[in-house]
Parts: structure tokens; C-alpha cells; sequence
């Protein structure tokens, strides 16, 4: 059975080198099980920032980095080294740093700098699919997706994670990874998994942090529908942790906070 947790902190810097800290004990202890393990990225503030407190981190080396398979859960659908790409904001924060195994690195595929309105919206199509079929390479006989041990997610002040939006149709989606049109949020062309592949993942972690968060962090903690709040429907099959600061936890029962 799944479990959830929610870690609140006191600010959103204590927050991200809880996160980092969290993740490099997890990443080396699955490989000292293994050998190998799996992390997924995503974009926002508070994901990158935990990122970046990773790179600082004196545990660093604790993990092998050769040995970690990268994957992303969504992505912006702009050009390659477009500032606003989620991968490029992640290089930035971290991957550079590490000695990773380029063929073990997974982003999203770009879009064209020339391409617009139709075009984009069928390029962008064709980007999910081709991620969907890199995904299944990757994955063990007789199934669609390799296994996920550690997906890291966002979340926006409406609900939203991964660039699944409320109400929209990405919500209902049930293939492995698809295209978003009509964002309500800068750009509006996006990839991401679906909330059905997210749920695959052994651990689901969501980091967010601010006042604008605490009412859908609220809802989606005490039983929100995913329509309306996607987040809600974002789970680990094994465990899904929450790291919240304090001003976004405001609206979660005390019953419901891990304690430390």
C-alpha cells in the first residue's frame, strides 16, 4: 500500500536542501540495493533550487552518477537551449556538474526554431510520441515504460503538475506521454507524461512552496478530484512524499503532517 508523507519546512531554502539531502540518501541507497537508479525532473522554482542545493551538497559523491538513468516529466516545447526549457534548467543546476552517462540523459525533444501555429501544434504531437517510444526502448519486455524509482514534480497555485491543468484534456489522457495546446501558462505548447505514467513511479515527491499554494495543496491533500486539482492524482506506488514550506502547508490539518 502507498504511502504519503508530508515534510514542512520552514522556508523554501530549508526546503531544497531537505530535498537534496532526501534524494541523495534514497538515489545511493537504491544503488547500493541495485546498482543503478532512475530520477525523473521536472520544472519550477522549488524543483531546480533542490537541484542546485544537490550540486552544493557534501554528499554529492555519495551517489554514482554513471549510474543514473535521467528522465523528464514534462517539458516546455521551445528550441534547443531556449532559457525556459526545463532540461536546460536543469543542466544548469546540476547535471553540468556531475559525471553523468550521456546515453543514461533523456530530454524531451525540442521544437523547431522556425515552426509555429499548425506546425508547432503537429510537431509537438509527434515530440510526445517519439518520447513515448525512447521510454519503451528503455523499458523491460512486455511493458511501455522502464522503471521509475524518484519523480520529482511542481506544483502551480491552480493545482497543476507536470503541465497537466485542470479541466483540460491532458487530465483525462491515458497514453504514456502527450502533447499540451492552449496552456494557460506561458508557453502554450508543452510534452508530459500523463497522470497514469506518473502513478507508475516507486516514489512520487512534490516540492512547492509559497502562500499562493496552500489552498490547492489543502485540497488536493484531503481528497480533491483530479479534474479539478491534478495534483491530486499524482502518486507513488509505493510512497508519495510532500515537502512543503511553512506558508504553503498553511491549509493542511495537523493530522495530516508527518512528524519528524
Amino acid at each position: 500500500m502507498s504511502e504519503t508523507h508530508v515534510l514542512v519546512h520552514p522556508d523554501p531554502p530549508q526546503l531544497a536542501e531537505a530535498v537534496a539531502a532526501r534524494l541523495l540518501a534514497r538515489l545511493a541507497e537504491l544503488q547500493s540495493q541495485r546498482g543503478r537508479a532512475s530520477l525523473i525532473l521536472a520544472g519550477g522554482g522549488v524543483v531546480i533550487d533542490s537541484l542546485a542545493a544537490v550540486r552544493e551538497s557534501s554528499a554529492r559523491d555519495a551517489v554514482d552518477w554513471g549510474a543514473i538513468d535521467v528522465w523528464w516529466s514534462d517539458e516546455r516545447f521551445l528550441p534547443a537551449g531556449h532559457p525556459e526549457r526545463n532540461a536546460l534548467q536543469a543542466q544548469r543546476a546540476l547535471l553540468d556538474t556531475l559525471s553523468l552517462d550521456p546515453g543514461r540523459v533523456h530530454p524531451m525533444p525540442a521544437a523547431g526554431a522556425d515552426l509555429s501555429g499548425p506546425e508547432l501544434s503537429a510537431a509537438a504531437e509527434d515530440a510526445a510520441a517519439a518520447y513515448a517510444a525512447e521510454l519503451a526502448a528503455s523499458a523491460p519486455p512486455s511493458s511501455e515504460l522502464p522503471q521509475f524509482d524518484v519523480l520529482l514534480l511542481g506544483m502551480g497555485g491552480e493545482g497543476h503538475t507536470a503541465s497537466i491543468f485542470p479541466e483540460s484534456p491532458a487530465v483525462y489522457d491515458t497514453r504514456v506521454v502527450t502533447a499540451v495546446h492552449g496552456c494557460p501558462k506561458p508557453p502554450p505548447t508543452r510534452i508530459t507524461f500523463t497522470l497514469p505514467t506518473i502513478r507508475t513511479a516507486e516514489e512520487v515527491w512534490i516540492l512547492t512552496a509559497g502562500e499562493g499554494k496552500a489552498p490547492a495543496v489543502g485540497l488536493a491533500l484531503q481528497g480533491a478530484g483530479e479534474t479539478q486539482i491534478p495534483v491530486a492524482g499524482a502518486r507513488g506506488q509505493r510512497r508519495t512524499m510532500w515537502f512543503l514550506d511553512r506558508a504553503a502547508a498553511t491549509e493542511v490539518p495537523n493530522e495530516l503532517r508527518t512528524p519528524w
